[in-house]
C-alpha cells in the first residue's frame, strides 16, 4: 500500500494498493483499455472500494516519480488502528509477469 501524489491534482496524495509492477500486464476494471501492459517506470494502483475509487482504473499507469511513500498503519480514527496487511487479492494480480 503506498502514498502517492495524485496524477490529477499534484496537491493531493492518496493512498492506494499497488496492483502491478512495471512490464506486467493486468486486467483492468472499467479502463478504457480491458488489459493493460504497465510501461517502464510506471505502477498500476487500485483503490480496495472497486468501482468507487479514483484509481489507475480511472488515470491509467503511475509514474515512479509521483511514489510518496508506504502506508503501513491504519491511525485515525482510533477504533480502526491497524497494521496494513500488504495482501493483494487473487481477482487482482496480474495476468502475466515479465521475467527479470
Amino acid at each position: 500500500i503506498s502514498c502517492l501524489r495524485s496524477p490529477r491534482n499534484p496537491e493531493q496524495k492518496i493512498i492506494k494498493r499497488v496492483i502491478a509492477l512495471e512490464g506486467d500486464i493486468i486486467k483492468t476494471i472499467g479502463y478504457k483499455k480491458k488489459y493493460v501492459k504497465v510501461p517502464h517506470g510506471h505502477i498500476w494502483v487500485e483503490g480496495d472500494h472497486h468501482g468507487h475509487s479514483f484509481d489507475s482504473n480511472a488515470f491509467g499507469p503511475v509514474s515512479l516519480g509521483l511514489l510518496h511513500a508506504r502506508a503501513t498503519h491504519i491511525l485515525w480514527p482510533p477504533q480502526r488502528w491497524q497494521k496494513l496487511q500488504p495482501v493483494l487479492p487473487p481477482e487482482r494480480k496480474p495476468l502475466q509477469r515479465e521475467q527479470e
